[in-house]
């Protein structure tokens, strides 16, 4: 009891700071010496939980399993697991206490849907100068603009004792996935019956915050450059977008343009953003809902709730596995439950309000960001009559060549109409590279038109 007040009365003391508009205060160096001791290098709690049914941090996965490669996919560390207990729309009743709200929706909807729960296995790692600057951060980053930016801040994670929520998503979205990316994000939306076209992407990402000597007050507010090609099918290879992400949307809002082939002409594209709809997605997904959430944060109330156990999709080796094709995933309704891996883990839960005046599709969304790796691993969404419209998750794996967690898939489902996209299908292609070289010159307007095929 006395740790939930603690808590409530920090999170409301960072609310009325945010209110003022003015800087968010860091903690104090006596609460940073808790990072590495009863708290994890990132801020999560370093002991297991008291039924024994989530263990202690003991470092995550800090070296790759015999065998493994850099450059191919991820050996699953953990293939010799069984599952513990299944969660089935007959049964999941007995498990509402570690379910969300669109999960169980899932089992009401669809009589095929389960979740097969295994051990708790915390493998989430960052390396060590994410740690070293993880702490630095702790007493010297703060928030700016009402939450819209950060300042102060260098390469690790910017609040690893979030008193807010805004400090919560920040943590996301400025999470360490290496500097430089290039990725096929690959991407289907089926029919109710299960019939898809799959829509082939590649991505870049360079992100300036996590180059070595690089702050959030030397990178000319350019957090990363983004860059995503169309490669098929073939009426739509060709397309190209460009996004360069600001780290203080209030200061300047981010920046976009595309390539439309067609046309052989490059246009500004001040759309993508907040709910427009994401690129040849069928209306399934919002341009902020890649990553699962991005961009600016102005069009909501945000508030922290606290912490939850549920049941999350957690060390998705075997969707993530080059031996798993597409069409072994797609299914009608979701996707195949044979390829997924559920976990019981502790997460930060976060809501996130329409504001009285401002426009979205979505009323209210309720994030749910893994304390181990501050990647958010489901999300619920509202319609604009307060009903839950859709369901998103995140199974994700430990990277170990950086090392990172983060999504190897994402897919949002849409509870009304039985659809749902599903997102990072690089399984017949390329694992992410996280070796990939580039720089800033190559995300200029100017260069976009040579990226496309014409």
């Amino acid at each position: 009891m006395k740790t939930t007040q603690k808590f409530t009365l920090a999170a409301l003391a960072g609310a009325a700071v945010l209110a003022t508009g003015m800087a968010q205060a860091a903690v104090s160096a006596e609460e940073a010496a808790r990072l590495g001791r009863e708290l994890t290098p990132v801020g999560a709690e370093k002991a297991g939980n008291a039924a024994g049914t989530i263990p202690a941090w003991e470092g995550g996965i800090t070296s790759p399993p015999a065998g493994y490669r850099v450059g191919t996919f991820h050996i699953d560390p953990y293939a010799a697991d069984k599952p513990l207990y299944s969660v089935t729309p007959a049964n999941h009743q007995q498990y509402a206490n570690v379910l969300t709200p669109g999960q169980k929706a899932m089992f009401a909807k669809y009589p095929s849907f389960r979740m097969d729960v295994y051990p708790t296995r915390r493998s989430a790692s960052f390396p060590q100068r994410t740690y070293q600057f993880t702490r630095r951060n702790a007493t010297q980053c703060q928030l700016v603009a009402d939450g819209e930016g950060v300042q102060n801040c260098a390469e690790g994670f910017p609040f690893p004792i979030p008193r807010n929520a805004y400090e919560v998503i920040w943590n996301h979205k400025l999470k360490y996935k290496g500097l430089s990316v290039l990725s096929y994000s690959n991407q289907a939306a089926p029919t109710a019956s299960g019939n898809y076209t799959l829509i082939k992407l590649k991505e870049e990402v360079l992100g300036l915050y996590y180059k070595p000597g690089n702050t959030s007050d030397n990178i000319n507010n350019i957090l990363l450059y983004f860059k995503q090609e169309v490669l098929g099918p073939a009426r739509l290879a060709g397309q190209v977008l460009l996004v360069h992400e600001t780290l203080n949307a209030a200061a300047a809002p981010r920046q976009a343009w595309v390539y439309n082939p067609g046309q052989r002409r490059v246009r500004r594209a001040p759309n993508v953003a907040y709910d427009n709809p994401g690129t040849a997605s069928d209306g399934l997904r919002t341009n902020d809902m890649t990553d699962m959430f991005n961009g600016a944060m102005d069009r909501f109330d945000w508030k922290l709730v606290g912490k939850r156990e549920i049941l999350v999709p957690y060390n998705a080796y075997r969707a993530h596995s080059d031996q798993t094709k597409v069409a072994d995933l797609i299914r009608p309704g979701h996707l195949n439950p044979d390829y997924m891996r559920y976990e019981l883990h502790r997460v930060w839960v976060v809501e996130a309000t329409l504001k009285e005046g401002k426009r979205h599709i979505n009323s209210r969304r309720t994030f749910y960001v893994d304390e181990d790796s501050w990647q958010i691993m489901l999300i619920d969404h509202y319609d604009g009559q307060g009903n839950l419209w859709r369901y998103s998750d995140a199974p994700s794996v430990n990277y170990y060549e950086v090392p990172t967690f983060w999504s190897t898939l994402e897919t949002h489902h849409d509870l009304k109409s039985g659809r749902y996209i599903t997102m990072l299908l690089d399984n017949e292609d390329k694992p992410r590279d996280f070796g990939y070289q580039s720089t800033p010159a190559n995300y200029s307007p100017q260069n976009l038109r040579t990226s496309g095929v014409r």
